[in-house]
């Protein structure tokens, strides 16, 4: 029986439109292929390539390998949206009928009012934006006011800008527990964001004490029925921040991705027995949501120079499963999240190197996690593990 599944989200790395894209603006998008196919370059995988990704239905413009080393397929998304959170939760056996609420001309006066009366400030924006163009626009008169640069985006987020020497780390986080407390009900945001930066007039730039507080599972997930087996779950990146904390032994949150998949080999260094669940941010939050082609492929190919140290650290009864939560092509036009298929890349000692083909949820992801750890977990989803275990 596994002992133990390391469980990489590559977030935003999705591999082809989903059937519905269109409804959400999104026909077209696909985010690995499209950077494949314009960068202008090779997009050099090796290997995750030798693991299959190249070999998975919808992925273009890689070559295919022969004999990969893994199982490959993909996952379509069941739940309404397109965000982090519900990508997250839907992996992990939760999935959502509706999706979470977006401002796209700004929140509603009376849940700004009672924000300012709680957080005892009047603030600035209040309407969707790209966040380092926002702190461009309002980050001298915030600096001026003292008063925080509050703004959305396409996806269900409060986010709250602040410059570390105008508002401390402390006061802003604060802030953020105040919004969190006040959106719930049918303004539950899937998240409220702390967005602190630095700098001087026109050289605002955004620091690494960003902390999302997300909603709690609207269930148990996989991770509360791994913890709840006696089994280790260890959260790496926004782990913690999407669960709420919940389900987690224990998590660290990270710098950027290097320091992400350092953490991960790490967490695999440690003798346990349960789940590593990491989150890897860089390619959405610094490259796809800036359209940042070269950028998101140089991510990429540094993931991929690390995979090789990864598997060196695993066990002979680990399972490695590489997947995203969503899209974000930075090929489009949209800055916004994409609503698209997720790879799913399984490689382990006795793991059965077939197409997996297409899943109907991204819960089978969660669902085959604790079969293979021999948890009867009562989540949605389709357990693959009979696909992969010969």
């Amino acid at each position: 029986m596994t002992k133990r599944v390391i469980l990489v989200v590559l977030d935003s790395v999705g591999i082809g439109a989903m059937p519905d894209a269109a409804d959400y603006g999104d026909e077209g998008s696909n985010t690995l292929s499209n950077i494949a196919g314009q960068l202008g370059r090779d997009l050099k995988l090796p290997n995750l390539i030798d693991l299959g990704i190249s070999n998975i239905e919808g992925v273009k413009y890689l070559p295919k390998k022969s004999n990969p080393y893994g199982a490959y397929g993909r996952a379509a998304e069941i739940s309404a949206g397109k965000d982090t959170t519900t990508g997250h939760w839907e992996i992990s056996g939760v999935t959502l009928d509706n999706a979470f609420p977006t401002y796209l001309s700004g929140f509603p006066e009376i849940i700004i009012a009672e924000f300012e009366k709680e957080a005892g400030t009047h603030v600035l924006g209040n309407k969707p934006a790209s966040g380092t163009e926002i702190i461009k626009e309002l980050g001298d008169v915030h600096v001026k006011t003292g008063y925080p640069i509050v703004y959305t985006s396409a996806d269900s987020v409060f986010q709250i800008a602040a410059h570390e020497d105008i508002i401390s780390l402390e006061k802003l986080y604060e802030m953020c527990e105040t919004a969190r407390n006040i959106l719930t009900g049918e303004h539950g945001v899937g998240r409220v964001i702390a967005r602190p930066f630095n700098g001087s007039s026109g050289n605002y730039k955004r620091t690494e004490g960003r902390k999302d507080y997300s909603l709690k599972p609207l269930k148990p997930t996989m991770l509360d029925f791994i913890k709840s087996a006696g089994l280790e779950v260890k959260g790496i990146g926004k782990i913690e921040d999407i669960f709420a904390g919940e389900g987690l032994t224990d998590s660290v949150h990270t710098t950027n991705n290097r320091d992400g998949m350092n953490q991960i080999i790490t967490y695999m260094k440690e003798s346990f027995e349960g789940l590593i669940f990491a989150n890897l941010v860089d390619f959405d939050m610094l490259y796809g949501h800036r359209n940042d082609v070269e950028g998101y492929a140089k991510a990429l190919e540094e993931f991929d120079c690390k995979v090789p140290f990864i598997k060196e650290a695993m066990r002979s009864e680990d399972i490695l499963i590489i997947t995203a939560d969503h899209g974000c092509d930075p090929t489009t036009p949209s800055t916004d999240h994409s609503r698209e298929y997720i790879p799913i890349i399984v490689y382990g000692q006795n793991i059965s190197c077939i197409n997996i083909g297409t899943r109907h949820s991204f819960s089978d992801i969660g669902k085959t996690i604790c079969d293979l750890l021999g948890i009867n977990a009562p989540i949605k989803g389709d357990s693959f593990k009979n696909l992969i275990i010969g």
